[in-house]
């Protein structure tokens, strides 16, 4: 829509100036320090850093219709810095200039309802949301739009080029830090560090191709997160993971997108998030409190995390009473939800500080926490794409943790669920494949049911002649051939002819 299309009172808002106060607030001393460089942890005492808008007030100077109207408006917007994360600029990122944005075209991913044949199996509504249809197919995008368009943004203010971009990941973070490091051409390289083994060749493929340097380290992504973090202390290179409160800042607009596709009617959903590093959990959780504080939306909905038993630390910290709670890192095993397959998560101090101030404004039971086995999300995975759906499986860990939290009586009468798959499904197909092979039983516990198997069925056809490399059959070889065929795959398929 061109601008003077637009309603008088929003003509002027439609493409947003720089404003507001964002700071790095320090979870643990509680210092504030200006947006002039990259921080990771607390420069003055190590702590864990989220970015606060300290004139937030400001928001609430328009009340939540204006802003509702101002961002339905804005999707309609050629301008392509709108396009992505920074539709919501003013409540995610308000100090980045647009020029400054980088976008390859994120956000605003489907939420999808499903099937109604699956809504009776499941024995619930809900809706997936489908954010594999981000540009490097996964959720990690949204983070990495708004890392890399401040460091888009300091290098032009400070003139630098050649800076290196690094980040430790079990598939899609590296995807995603190669793919939008590489937009700014010479300005930002990207190194990646893989945990040898557990990435999948779809996702080791990412990184190849857009040119980042590419490390494989034996052990597990907490081993590759170390040295990760190693680097940003001895090295001056900027980092990449949701250490970076700048990737968790990008993530907030799951939370505002979410709002957005249910109308702002938010009170009635009950959201469910894969955990991993717990950035992103962290990033639903402040995107929403931000929305209901500027009366955007009413009322908060419900989260619920969802880790699989082989990756449970943050499970294992909300199954006990707030008075008996103490964290501790689990030692990770192999997991088919790869990218959750974290025992020590970096943003979980975020994540308690946002999931007890949720609490305190939603009310008890608002955020909780459920595990699932792998057992469970490689039969919802399959039980998903078989209906319909195309979800990953972290999108399966999300549908297993719907049906766990539905057994366990969690969902209040009326809920609607919105369930998070992380990424496209096909990063993940070797996974299925296994499954469908009988592969998973020995590193994984995975028991294949007969009836989710599914494999290719060769056509025989003895006797007569066939196509091949090369070959061209004749037309009467050609008619054999075609009527041999169909009357096989008929037969196969309990077909019966025309009357």
């Amino acid at each position: 829509m061109k601008p003077e299309l637009f309603p008088d009172d929003l003509r002027s808002s439609i493409l947003p100036e720089p404003g507001g106060d964002l700071r790095y607030d320090c979870l643990k001393c509680g210092g504030s320090f200006p947006p002039d460089a990259l921080h990771y942890v607390c420069p003055e005492c190590g702590g864990l850093l989220l970015l606060e808008d300290h004139a937030e007030g400001r928001l609430r100077e328009r009340d939540g219709a204006w802003w509702r109207r101002l961002f339905d408006y804005r999707l309609m917007s050629n301008d392509q810095a709108l396009r992505g994360v920074f539709c919501y600029h003013e409540f995610l990122a308000p100090i980045i200039p647009l020029e400054d944005v980088v976008y390859l075209g994120e956000a605003h991913t489907p939420a999808v309802k499903a099937p109604p044949p699956l809504e009776r199996e499941v024995g619930a509504s809900f809706f997936v949301k489908l954010d594999g249809l981000n540009p490097s197919a996964s959720f990690k995008d949204r983070g990495m739009a708004a890392a890399l368009s401040f460091v888009k943004y300091l290098a032009r203010v400070g003139g630098r080029t050649g800076i290196m971009a690094v980040c430790a990941s079990t598939g899609d973070t590296s995807a995603a830090a190669a793919l939008y490091s590489a937009s700014l051409g010479g300005t930002v390289k990207a190194a990646v560090l893989l945990p040898r083994g557990y990435v999948t060749p779809q996702q080791l493929s990412q990184p190849l191709g857009a040119g980042a340097g590419v490390f494989e380290l034996p052990g597990v992504f907490d081993d590759c997160m170390k040295v990760v973090e190693k680097l940003s202390e001895d090295y001056d290179v900027v980092l990449l993971n949701s250490k970076n409160p700048w990737r968790v800042l990008g993530q907030e607009s799951y939370a505002f997108e979410v709002a957005q596709q249910f109308d702002w009617e938010t009170g009635d959903l009950m959201l469910f998030v894969p955990v991993g590093n717990a950035g992103n959990i962290t990033a639903v959780l402040g995107g929403l409190m931000k929305l209901r504080r500027a009366g955007v939306i009413d009322r908060l909905p419900r989260v619920t995390a969802v880790q699989s038993v082989r990756a449970n630390p943050v499970f294992n910290y909300y199954r006990s009473p707030p008075e008996a709670r103490s964290y501790e890192p689990v030692k990770v095993r192999p997991s088919v939800a790869q990218a959750a397959m974290i025992g020590d998560p970096v943003s979980f101090p975020r994540l308690a500080r946002l999931a007890a101030l949720y609490e305190e404004e939603r009310g008890p039971g608002s955020f909780q926490a459920v595990e699932v086995t792998e057992q469970e999300i490689m039969d919802s995975m399959i039980l998903a794409n078989r209906s319909g759906l195309t979800v990953c499986t972290q999108g399966g860990e999300s549908l297993a943790g719907l049906r766990a939290a539905l057994a366990q009586g969690l969902i209040a009468p009326g809920e609607t669920a919105v369930l998070d798959s992380t990424a496209h499904a096909l990063k993940f197909m070797e996974f299925q494949n296994a499954y469908f092979r009988g592969d998973l039983a020995g590193d994984y516990g995975v028991r294949s049911r007969p009836e989710n198997v599914n494999s290719p069925r060769e056509v025989d056809l003895p006797g007569i002649a066939l196509p091949a490399q090369g070959k061209v059959l004749t037309p009467e070889e050609r008619a054999v051939f075609t009527d041999r065929a169909a009357r096989a795959i008929a037969d196969a398929l309990g077909l019966k002819p025309r009357a």
